[in-house]
């Protein structure tokens, strides 16, 4: 293979530091098209096709990330394949080694995710409705209405009438028989919980049920539960009852494994919001360990809640995480390169320039255009003939004003590289990738930038 990059001019000492150790790893030869632009990021597919000279030896043109729009026009008008690289060029080494994963990495799955909305009862119908249309959104199964220990929710069977009929799966979370012979009668397919203090109830209401015990640990009360419902023909779910860290954590995920085992064949649901709500730590990671658990030992449903701020996305999380230990359990492989949806604080990699680059490109620009780099943990500055670095952008900014090209710092301007600098600060803090005039990322909670400069002065061309 003979790879023609295309860059533009800023860009072509960054990129030969990349491309060459690169090609040496991976047995190609190349060579570099330096566009007569300085930012690669303002090229479009006209002005490419009216500057671009592709060597006759070259097997395919790989061109920056910005311009995938127009891939198609542009190969057809090369008559050579065209792959559109990535918006950052240190990131190359991982464009070459991706390993693309198959389709079904993401896409399958066994676990069902139960999301419920707490407190129900003070609800009025329109918030209730937008709360199951979020939910579902995210991923969930079904929609659990929790219900209100002290008081009895005489509403419960029309609600759940309501969202059947919208197309929801309903379960109801209540020790109350009236609630839950209600919702049943009113198209609920499961009931959460029963134990000894509503068991004879249960054999009435025609839904399948989740079993716990009658205190959390009391594996006796668990097991003539289920006898007693088993005996009667009820359909049944088992939860031995996850418990908090500090409340027997560990040994409440060993009566798991012993359901699994006494049962082998029994429905399971683990109730995950224990340790998600009761615990000051991101809900991510939380809720990948967790359903790993409940993969390995085939526990199908988990029931979950968003409640505290930092599980306010347990539901996507939930989704993600069962679609990933699906596949890693299938394929005996760690959760490791298949999706980076749930790498939220810090980013799977993060590839800095090298020093010599950043020392050198104040002599290379011809412009008094700032640019923002995150390096060794500090933010630089940088245009012609000037670089300012520092941990603090107020320093820098008061440097920069101090400097004789801070006269084209208007207060667009400064407004601007505040934003960015902002940015690169986060980044810096806490080991992000910043790239400039692109959105950080934050997994599944990364909120696209539109209004950047760059794109739109590439509008305007």
């Amino acid at each position: 293979m003979h790879y023609h990059f295309v860059t533009g001019r800023l860009a072509e000492p960054a990129l030969r530091e990349v491309v060459l150790p690169l090609a040496a790893e991976q047995g190609f030869d190349y060579s570099i098209g330096v566009m007569p632009i300085t930012v690669a990021a303002l090229i479009t597919p006209r002005w490419l096709l009216r500057h671009i000279q592709v060597p006759t030896e070259a097997t395919a043109v790989i061109l920056p990330g910005y311009l995938e729009e127009g891939r198609d026009e542009i190969e057809k008008e090369l008559g050579v394949t065209v792959i559109i690289g990535p918006r950052d060029l240190r990131q190359l080494p991982d464009h070459f080694g991706r390993r693309e994963p198959t389709s079904s990495v993401m896409d399958q799955y066994d676990i069902r995710i139960i999301a419920e909305i707490n407190h129900a009862p003070r609800l009025t119908w329109d918030d209730t409705l937008r709360l199951a249309e979020q939910l579902r959104g995210d991923g969930a199964d079904v929609i659990d209405l929790g219900c209100d220990p002290a008081n009895r929710w005489h509403a419960a069977g029309e609600v759940t009438r309501k969202l059947v009929d919208l197309g929801f799966t309903v379960s109801i979370d209540t020790f109350d028989p009236w609630e839950a012979e209600n919702a049943c009668r009113h198209g609920a397919t499961l009931v959460l919980s029963v134990n000894g203090s509503n068991r004879e109830a249960a054999c009435d209401w025609g839904c399948e049920v989740v079993v716990i015990p009658d205190t959390p640990g009391d594996e006796n009360s668990f097991f003539e539960t289920i006898a007693f419902l088993t005996d009667r023909g009820v359909p049944i779910r088992l939860d031995p009852i996850l418990e908090p860290i500090g409340l027997a954590f560990t040994e409440s995920l060993l009566r798991y494994a012993r359901t699994r085992e006494v049962f082998p064949h029994a429905e399971m649901m683990m109730g995950i919001g224990n340790l998600t709500e009761l615990t000051d730590v991101d809900s991510a990671g939380l809720n990948l360990l967790l359903l790993a658990v409940c993969q390995e030992l085939g526990i199908r449903s988990v029931l979950t809640t968003q409640v505290i701020n930092w599980a306010r996305s347990s539901v996507r999380e939930c989704d993600l995480a069962r679609r990933m230990v699906h596949y890693s359990v299938s394929h005996r492989t760690p959760p490791k390169r298949l999706d980076d949806s749930l790498v939220m604080l810090r980013d799977v990699r993060v590839r800095e320039h090298s020093s010599a680059f950043l020392e050198t490109l104040p002599q290379t620009l011809k412009d008094n255009n700032y640019r923002l780099f995150v390096q060794g943990g500090l933010i630089h500055l940088i245009s012609s003939g000037l670089h300012l670095s520092g941990s603090d952008p107020f320093s820098i900014f008061d440097q920069l004003l101090r400097h004789a090209a801070s006269e084209n710092v208007d207060a667009s301007h400064a407004f601007y590289l505040g934003f960015e600098m902002s940015k690169a600060l986060t980044a810096a803090t806490l080991g992000k990738q910043y790239e400039q005039d692109r959105e950080l990322q934050w997994g599944h909670l990364t909120r696209p930038e539109k209004h950047h400069r760059i794109e739109r002065r590439r509008k305007r061309k």
